[in-house]
């Protein structure tokens, strides 16, 4: 399956899986950006990120963990 940046919630799986130590609160959105970017599945223009999707992914990491 491969990952788009509109799929916020299956994003936020594969982070939480990559970096399990790591609290989503903490990530500033240029590193966030970076390891979507990083994950195996993923597979979009990295022009086609902005502000609004990145705080989708960081507020569905954030769900995930609770």
């Amino acid at each position: 399956m491969e990952l788009k940046w509109t799929d916020s919630l299956e994003i936020a799986i594969a982070l939480d899986d990559a970096h399990p130590d790591v609290d989503p609160l903490t990530v500033r959105f240029v590193d966030l950006a970076e390891w979507v970017q990083a994950l195996e599945e993923f597979n979009d223009d990295p022009a086609h990120c902005g502000e609004r999707i990145l705080e989708a992914i960081q507020m569905a990491w954030i769900e995930e963990r609770e």
